[in-house]
């Protein structure tokens, strides 16, 4: 290798040292969309941790009357009703599960954010597979949450598999590494 190649190297890796490869941006919000769930469900999984021991019941009575709601009502019952059946080893089930699912959030963010062919894939089926049952929902209680769950998600599965094909196509014209 002659004088002028040296350089010619050193100067691109120096270039790409200096700005390595960025995921684009929407593959980074997806990302942080992931991370965010990741950690509320964390978070969610470790207060059933702290309830370990406890009368669940209680608690569940103490949060519906803090948050000034009729424990005659819907929703406020069926909180009572789940907290009222909840034991010790159902609540190291759900904080097992919760720990479990935020882990595989974390992953596939770390993935989508260093711009990963796997995670695109991943975040694909994962958001996908949600789809049938947030429609479902969406049929049965429609309301302003159970229309914007749908839509994000479905925005989210429409923007990566299109990304996947146009990393499909440069794939196949030896552009994409």
């Amino acid at each position: 290798m002659n004088p002028d190649d040296r350089a010619a190297v050193k100067k691109t890796s120096a270039k790409s040292a200096a700005h390595p490869h960025q995921a684009p941006l929407g593959l980074r919000t997806v990302a942080i969309f992931e991370f965010a769930k990741g950690l509320i469900v964390l978070v969610a999984g470790l207060g059933l941790l702290s309830l370990i021991h406890q009368d669940v019941q209680a608690k569940a009575e103490e949060i519906v009357r803090l948050l000034h709601l009729n424990p005659a009502r819907q929703y406020p019952s069926i909180f009572i009703d789940f907290a009222k059946n909840l034991n010790d080893a159902r609540l190291w089930f759900f904080s097992v599960a919760a720990l479990v699912y935020a882990a595989v959030r974390f992953v596939e963010t770390y993935g989508l954010w260093h711009d990963l062919a796997w995670a695109e894939w991943f975040a694909v089926l994962s958001s996908g597979m949600y789809l049938p049952v947030e429609l479902y929902h969406l049929y049965m209680h429609f309301g302003l949450v159970s229309l914007a769950v749908p839509v994000i998600n479905i925005g989210i599965v429409i923007y990566l598999a299109r990304l996947l094909a146009i990393n499909s196509r440069k794939k196949g014209n030896g552009k994409y590494s």
